[in-house]
């Protein structure tokens, strides 16, 4: 399988502040010890399930199962970068569709940045490239490129808004000590 990062099939980044100081923020820590219900809560009823692992020559890795648009799926996102104030974390995702299965790449970008007032803004990026077998997929059932990267646009743009308040308020929970590695911790408000 072929990645082609020369093209994007979506791409969407959106931020929330949270009333945590940035030296108080370990998004690493936090993306690598989250409960799986709080997973849950950070963006229903989409987020399916999630786990944390590592690969066979031992890079960390999170297994993220959710919902976009109507689609499943399933993220193996290997950490390229996992800092703090950033992680970048690279998945040759599978995507079951209502009319079959492929597989896309995808990015996703974490980062905090102070601001003002003893703040932190929070930013969930994520970009999509297509690979070959999304494109013999498309093509397969008579969709183009452009159809395929409006659809996912759009419910990939929608996951995400959607998604990023309550990562920010989880990230600022856990800054907060309000959530501890396997805690299960009182339903968000």
């Amino acid at each position: 399988m072929k990645v082609l990062t020369d093209k994007i099939l979506s791409q969407s980044a959106y931020t929330a502040e949270i009333d945590v100081a940035f030296d108080k923020v370990d998004i690493a820590d936090w993306l690598f010890t989250l409960p799986e219900a709080e997973y849950l809560r950070c963006c229903p009823p989409d987020h399916i399930g999630s786990g944390v692992t590592t690969t066979d020559d031992g890079r960390r890795m999170v297994i993220n199962v959710e919902m976009i648009g109507t689609a499943l799926v399933v993220q193996h996102y290997v950490a390229e970068e996992a800092t703090p104030s950033y992680c970048r974390m690279n998945s040759i995702s599978d995507v079951f569709t209502p009319v079959g299965r492929t597989q896309v790449n995808v990015i996703w970008e974490l980062m905090a940045e102070a601001i003002e007032g003893g703040r932190t803004r929070y930013t969930n990026r994520v970009t999509s490239h297509p690979t070959d077998v999304f494109l013999d997929f498309i093509a397969a059932h008579g969709q183009t490129f452009e159809q395929a990267a409006l659809a996912r646009q759009e419910a990939g743009g929608d996951h995400n808004r959607r998604e990023t308040p309550l990562f920010a308020a989880s990230i600022a929970r856990r800054a907060l000590g309000k959530i501890a590695s396997g805690d299960v911790p009182a339903q968000a408000a």
